[in-house]
């Protein structure tokens, strides 16, 4: 019994590392976009890096949703017939 209580244990211990893995990722991946982000001017830029420095999930989360340049649709032109 003391065997399966332990690997409950050590589940847990890795289902938190690994979260906290993708969440560092997730940061690491917002503040990279953030930088190299050319949609964006140069004071929102700082205002975006400072932001996701600063409150770091919460700040990375806003950006993904709010800060990055939505993908710029692309007009399907269909050809005239003739």
């Amino acid at each position: 019994m003391e065997i399966v209580a332990g690997l409950g244990v050590l589940v847990v211990i890795m289902l938190v590392a690994g979260l906290g893995l993708a969440l560092t990722v997730f940061w690491i991946w917002m503040l990279v976009d953030a930088i190299q982000n050319k949609g964006i001017t140069d004071g929102e830029k700082v205002g975006w890096v400072l932001a996701i420095v600063f409150f770091h999930l919460i700040g990375s989360v806003l950006y993904f949703f709010i800060g990055r340049p939505k993908a710029k649709q692309v007009a399907v032109v269909q050809p005239a017939r003739a």
